[in-house]
């Protein structure tokens, strides 16, 4: 359920509620009755979890080796995929 942020426009009570998408925005404020405005929040966010998304399925790497480490290494032109340089 996502976290919802209010203001009192009489008393300038704030809060926050956890609430459905679906339930209707509060009205009155808890403290003193009157009149509340949802505030927009930047606390809200997505919450990705199991294997790695960013790093599977968005991020980009960078595949190119510069010259001075394939230069290093002795197994460069063979095709070499064990060392850290042709990683």
């Amino acid at each position: 359920m996502p976290t919802y942020e209010y203001e009192c426009l009489a008393c300038k009570n704030k809060f926050e509620i956890l609430q459905s998408i679906t339930s209707r925005p509060k009205i009155k404020c808890p403290k003193c009755g009157k009149k509340l405005k949802k505030l927009i929040s930047s606390t809200g966010g997505f919450i990705f979890k199991g294997k790695g998304f960013y790093a599977t399925d968005y991020k980009k790497t960078d595949k190119s080796v510069n010259s001075s480490s394939q230069a290093a290494c002795s197994k460069a032109n063979a095709g070499c995929a064990g060392c850290p340089a042709h990683k």
